[in-house]
Parts: C-alpha cells; sequence; structure tokens
C-alpha cells in the first residue's frame, strides 16, 4: 500500500506546475528526485502519466485520467491529516468579528466570557456596526447580523432565539397622547426614528397584517444611529420608538416603557454568526462555532 502510493504527490506537483523544476522547488527536493519518483510510479502503474520534451512537460491521456481520479483524494487526505493535527493544537491568534448593535444576546457578554475563558490564546477584535459590507473584503472572520440580510453564499450559525420588534412609547407619553390602534396611526404621533448614517433614509418600521408584510414611513420628531438614545428618549415621553423586543424587555419590566400594536409584531428568525464557505476554516473560527453550539445545547 505504502509503494501503491509513493510518487502521487510529485505526480500531482509536476501536473499542476506543468514543470519539474518547479516541482522540485515547491516540493524542496531536487529535479532529478522528481525525475526518479515519477519514474517509478509509471513503472509500477505499467503506463506513462507525463511527456516530457525539451521545451515543455504533459500529461498524457492515461496522466489526466490519473490526475482528475486523484486529486481531490489526496486533498481530502490532506484535510484529513491537518484536522487531526488541529485536535492537538490550541485555537489562537486574533479573531475579527463584525456585529450588529441589535444583537443583544450575543452581545450581553456572557456567550463571549465564556469562549475567552476556554480559549485564552484566541484575542477578539469585535467592531459593532449596522453597516452592511463584504466581511470577507474588509477582512473580518466572521459577523452577526439578522438571518434576513445574510447573504445565500454564507454558512449561518443561530446565536439567538426568534426575534420580535415592537414600537414602545413611556406611560406618560400614552396618556398625554392616546394609544395608536393601528400603524398607520404612527403618521399622527411623534417619533424617534433610526438610521444607520446620516445619508440614509430613517428606517421604515415593519409590521404584518392578514398573513401580508407591510411596512410605514413614519416621520421622526427624532432620527438617530444609537439605539441607547432612540430608548432614553421614549422613557423620557418624547415620542414612540421602535426595536427589538429583546432590547426593550428590561424597560418593560421597569414599567418605563409599554409595547403598543404587538398583534402587528409576529416573531421571526433571529440573529446569525455568518461567515464564507472555505476548504478549510482557520481553527480560531471553528473553536468559536463550536462554542456557540455547545452553549446552545446546554
Amino acid at each position: 500500500m505504502v509503494d501503491d502510493l509513493d510518487g502521487i504527490s510529485v505526480f500531482l506537483a509536476v501536473a499542476e506546475a506543468r514543470s519539474f523544476r518547479l516541482a522540485g522547488e515547491r516540493l524542496g527536493v531536487t529535479r532529478s528526485a522528481v525525475s526518479q519518483s515519477l519514474q517509478r510510479l509509471e513503472d509500477r502503474l505499467g503506463v506513462a502519466l507525463v511527456q516530457r520534451t525539451t521545451r515543455s512537460v504533459s500529461l498524457t491521456e492515461a496522466g489526466e485520467v490519473f490526475f482528475a481520479a486523484v486529486r481531490p483524494s489526496v486533498r481530502q487526505v490532506r484535510d484529513a491529516m491537518q484536522t487531526v493535527r488541529d485536535m492537538q493544537a490550541r485555537p489562537s491568534g486574533l479573531l475579527r468579528l463584525t456585529v450588529s448593535s441589535i444583537a443583544e444576546s450575543f452581545l450581553s457578554g456572557t456567550l463571549l466570557a465564556g469562549f475567552i475563558e476556554a480559549c485564552p490564546e484566541i484575542k477578539l477584535d469585535i467592531t459593532i456596526t449596522d453597516e452592511e459590507f463584504d466581511i470577507v473584503e474588509a477582512g473580518f472572520d466572521a459577523g452577526v447580523r439578522l438571518g434576513e440580510v445574510i447573504e445565500q453564499d454564507m454558512i449561518a450559525v443561530s446565536v439567538s432565539q426568534e426575534q420580535r420588534q415592537c414600537p414602545a412609547a413611556s406611560p406618560a407619553y400614552i396618556k398625554r397622547r392616546s394609544r395608536p390602534r393601528h400603524p398607520r396611526d404612527l403618521q399622527n404621533h411623534a417619533c424617534i426614528g433610526w438610521r444607520p448614517r446620516p445619508d440614509t433614509a430613517p428606517y421604515r418600521w415593519e409590521f404584518t397584517e392578514n398573513n401580508r408584510d407591510f411596512d410605514v414611513a413614519v416621520d421622526p420628531a427624532v432620527t438617530t444611529n444609537d439605539m441607547g438614545m432612540m430608548i432614553r428618549l421614549a422613557c423620557a415621553g418624547a415620542g414612540i420608538t421602535f426595536g427589538m423586543v429583546e432590547t426593550f424587555q428590561p424597560y418593560f419590566d421597569r414599567g418605563e416603557l409599554v409595547p403598543l400594536l404587538e398583534d402587528f409584531c409576529p416573531p421571526f428568525p433571529g440573529f446569525y454568526l455568518y461567515y464564507p464557505r472555505r476548504e478549510r476554516q482557520p481553527l480560531k473560527l471553528r473553536a468559536l462555532v463550536e462554542h456557540i453550539k455547545r452553549s446552545a445545547r446546554r
């Protein structure tokens, strides 16, 4: 069995480089050693795999068939060997994440604190932003966003339960201005809106009625990109704001805010850690994914 496999890596290097010299440089051996190893493989197979001339190297028909058959298998073997090596290694390095500002459960700290304790050699760099961009091009290892805005070619792992959005206002505001009965009533109220950047329009508040999704373009009295400011203004009676129930829940519990229009606010899939598909994921990212999955099982 060992003899059968001997020389295959050399053959693959020659087939990919189409050069004995370049294959030798890649493997760290001499051109002569490459030639001898390939010759022994061809002798065992009883067929020529490579056509050699003074100017070029090309594959024979048998060589093309052999190359197509063994290349993915050898890659799988190499990946398996690296996986076993990684089992003995400790994940380390800088792990860069971009996280939505409204991913309350992920940002609460409990999940990440446990990860830091479990993997002390990994350093986290977390950027909180609601901008949508290519995380690979921007140099991030992964991101956390609502599932509905994640590209289909990404791998996504849930990091929260189902979410709900709803309007909210202080009891004082409701007493002064009355409670809206339908989302269209919001256009007659003072609203506190959100936008990611100064050059973008305020977020349109989303609702569902009779299984039909629709949005309302409120005319905010105040617009900001900071949820904390939105909540403080709402608690102070400045108007109705809109956001995640998970974010508002402590204020609901204390009676500082009151949920509104709940019948028009069904749940939807929550937040996901997402990252690009790769043949082999970095060990530091795999460690975070496994930590998230273990936490979910617990």
